[in-house]
């Protein structure tokens, strides 16, 4: 995202540049809460699978 702000600096942005920025900063906070969500899980999944 710093290289995408960087490359825009000194212009306006249009409407369009802003939605989409705020989408992938959405996806990339979803991405991190996803992922939090996953390390927390695995290591439980993992014991299973090793006692299966």
């Amino acid at each position: 995202m710093d290289k995408w702000l960087k490359d825009r600096k000194g212009r306006v942005l249009s409407l369009e540049d802003i939605k989409h920025y705020c989408r992938v900063v959405t996806a990339i906070r979803k991405t991190i809460e996803v992922q939090n969500a996953i390390d927390q899980i695995y290591p439980r999944i993992e014991e299973e699978v090793i006692e299966f």
